[in-house]
């Protein structure tokens, strides 16, 4: 664990430093990526989707507004919710964010073939599930395919 929990640290901080370069702090990047996938979420089905706190999301909401990547808005069905949206400046900030993500990706996976690749994926879905008290459906489903 101790190992998995190191690769983890630094691939987060290998991704962090490649997305400083584009004026990005941690955690900003999943947001972007969440809003991308389907835009004008509310904070808290943010928060729920990326598993973590409400304020937590508030507060980089806020520093991602006063960059101006996203906007806030008034719900249409209920005024008293926020949907959060990219602005242009964040729709064409994602690549850059894509980009980070790949590179670092890369430079984690550096001398590791598909087929080790693969068999990574597999454990680490493993352990997921394991950690998390669910096996899913994907998970399964990946296992069929490899047997």
């Amino acid at each position: 664990m101790a190992r998995l929990h190191s690769a983890a640290r630094l691939a987060r901080t290998a991704l962090a430093s490649r997305l400083l370069a584009h004026g990005f702090y941690a955690g900003q990047d999943q947001i972007m990526l969440a809003l991308n996938g389907e835009d004008g979420q509310t904070p808290g089905a943010l928060a729920a989707r990326l598993g973590v706190r409400p304020p937590t999301i508030t507060k980089t909401i806020n520093r991602l507004q006063a960059q101006g990547f996203v906007e806030k808005r008034a719900s249409d069905n209920d005024a008293r919710q926020a949907l959060i949206s990219l602005t242009a400046a964040g729709r064409d900030a994602i690549q850059a964010i894509e980009k980070s993500v790949r590179k670092a990706e890369k430079q984690a996976l550096k001398g590791l073939d598909k087929k080790d690749q693969k068999a990574l994926s597999k454990l680490l879905a493993r352990i997921e599930a394991n950690l998390s008290g669910t096996e899913t459906i994907e998970t399964e489903a990946a296992e069929d395919l490899d047997d």
